[in-house]
């Protein structure tokens, strides 16, 4: 329940006041009724100021709205502007204490006690009203304008108590030191985000404001603040030794996006893109793979039985599927005696679409989602795109076995595809701990079988050691496997450069667009992130 205000006058208005409060005698007819002396005309004299302040002022400190609005010369836009500013301004109680006139001006001080929820402030600030002769009364009232309320109220602005739009979130990392903003530019779209999804979850306690707000319900400047509010505290799985060296690498290439996780367990180390706009290429971007895609399509040969990493399958210059479109490889490349794991080393793509009939039409997208989760709806903690792999059939197969046609992937999740070849487990990329928000996470359907994990890491050990692979991921030590990708894009002279591999355990994925081959110019951004251990 609201409480009474007061009002306070100067020693030259004290003499006018009798009670402050709703029953104070008014001079005027038309607002309490009945008859009286003439109407005056010209200025308004210092009796007619002060007894008018009085009124309106006393008026206003007993929340009698309309009465205080009836002492000014718009009764209306003055009637709805005090009633909004107690109830939008969760004044409960509101002080006056006016000072000696200034000709028609009388300066006054507010006291407002405001109450939101369960915190209190004292807001004390310094306004002034005129008065003026009323143009068809004749009557003294209060020029009114919303800068009687408060001096930097404009027209049509009101005053509003609320909590700030800006949550005060300071987001960690995975030690529990704070990623400061700014100092990562690639990653602060992703802390913003962070702090619009989680803010209420992250223990804190929003800013509370006196703002002005605009006609048309735009916030406007902070008049004053009621409670400063308290940060809240956000753990992500982010590594700032890795984000620092993937911030680099990025820097150096234009159009790089790169994304680094742990394969044991899917938590992300590092977020990076050479382009700084609120879309994120690196997690939400939708391109095809190219050859670093044959990873999955390797896994459900090797896993059908119908190859092995030691048979020969020839890699011509040209192969046509079901005597459809014809494929070549980069540079029109060549190998008759290759067997399957140094056509994988080589990235063949003529080998590879030799053997799309091998498998169903679905064989390849299934292989996709049941074995290294893609397309399952990850719940990262972001907003992320998590791949798309069709079933088709015809040359639109021969087209995704080798990571073109209509697959399309991003680097976070051809990291994940990396890390799940090293683990032979899908664990789905996180940013968030799933405990904050109890989110259900992504699982797959079953892991690769043991065979082909071992199959497939030589495979991919073979490419980092003597394929394409080699020149980026020269000299790194430990458990190391990669795999390069250049993807062809219409309308685009060069080619998409991609590459993926780890190092024990951390994978990363990177693209560069339009950047040609995927060892020269993928390669050494993914080198410069797993070298950060």
């Amino acid at each position: 329940m609201r409480t009474a205000g007061r009002v306070v006058l100067g020693t030259a208005l004290a003499g006018f006041i009798g009670v402050a409060g709703i029953g104070g005698y008014n001079l005027y007819t038309g607002v309490t009724g009945g008859s009286g002396p003439s109407v005056p005309d010209g200025a308004v004299t210092p009796a007619e100021v002060k007894e008018t302040a009085r009124e309106f002022l006393t008026a206003w400190a007993d929340q009698n709205d309309l009465r205080a609005a009836a002492f000014t010369n718009d009764a209306q836009s003055a009637g709805t502007a005090l009633s909004r500013y107690r109830e939008d301004g969760r004044v409960e109680k509101v002080t006056l204490t006016a000072s000696d006139a200034d000709s028609a001006t009388v300066p006054f001080r507010v006291k407002a006690e405001i109450v939101f929820g369960k915190t209190r402030s004292t807001w004390t600030y310094d306004s002034a009203l005129t008065v003026v002769r009323g143009r068809t009364t004749g009557k003294p009232l209060v020029d009114w304008k919303p800068a009687v309320l408060h001096p930097k109220l404009t027209t049509g602005e009101t005053l509003q108590t609320g909590m700030a739009d800006d949550q005060p979130v300071r987001v960690l990392d995975r030690t529990g030191t704070v990623v400061k903003q700014g100092r990562y530019p690639s990653l602060d779209p992703v802390l913003n985000a962070l702090r619009e999804r989680y803010g209420a979850k992250s223990g804190g306690a929003a800013r509370v404001e006196v703002a002005a707000v605009k006609a048309d319900g735009t916030a406007g400047p902070t008049l004053h603040v009621v409670a400063k509010g308290r940060p809240g505290s956000l753990r992500t799985t982010l590594d700032q030794k890795v984000q620092r060296r993937a911030e680099s690498a990025v820097g150096e290439r234009a159009g790089a996006s790169v994304v680094a996780l742990k394969p044991s367990t899917g938590e992300i180390l590092a977020v990076a893109n050479s382009d700084k706009a609120e879309f994120n290429a690196a997690l939400q971007g939708q391109t095809a793979p190219g050859s670093t895609f044959k990873i999955i399509t390797a896994a459900a040969l090797l896993e059908s039985g119908k190859v092995t990493p030691a048979q020969r399958v020839p890699c011509p210059k040209t192969a046509a599927y079901a005597q459809g479109m014809t494929f070549h490889n980069v540079e029109d490349s060549e190998n008759p005696s290759a067997t399957f794991a140094e056509d994988f080393a080589a990235s063949c793509n003529t080998a590879f679409v030799s053997l799309a009939g091998s498998l169903p039409d679905a064989g390849v997208a299934e292989e996709a989602r049941a074995v290294f989760g893609i397309g399952l709806d990850w719940q990262v903690g972001v907003t992320t795109f998590d791949g798309s792999v069709p079933t088709e059939g015809g040359d639109g197969k021969a087209a995704a076995v080798i990571g073109q046609g209509t697959v399309q992937m991003n680097p976070l999740t051809m990291a994940s595809v990396a890390a799940t070849a090293r683990t032979g487990a899908f664990k789905q990329p996180v940013l968030v701990p799933p405990s904050v928000d109890d989110r259900r996470i992504a699982t797959s359907e079953r892991a690769l079988s043991p065979a082909a994990v071992q199959q497939l890491k030589g495979m991919m050990r073979l490419t980092a050691t003597s394929g394409t692979a080699r020149a980026a991921m020269a000299g790194l030590g430990g458990d190391v496997g990669a795999k390069t990708g250049s993807a062809e894009i219409d309308g685009q002279v060069k080619t998409n450069a991609w590459f993926t591999a780890y190092r024990d355990d951390v994978a990363a994925a990177a693209v560069v667009t339009a950047g040609g081959h995927g060892g020269d110019a993928a390669g050494p951004v993914v080198r410069q992130v797993l070298d950060a251990r």
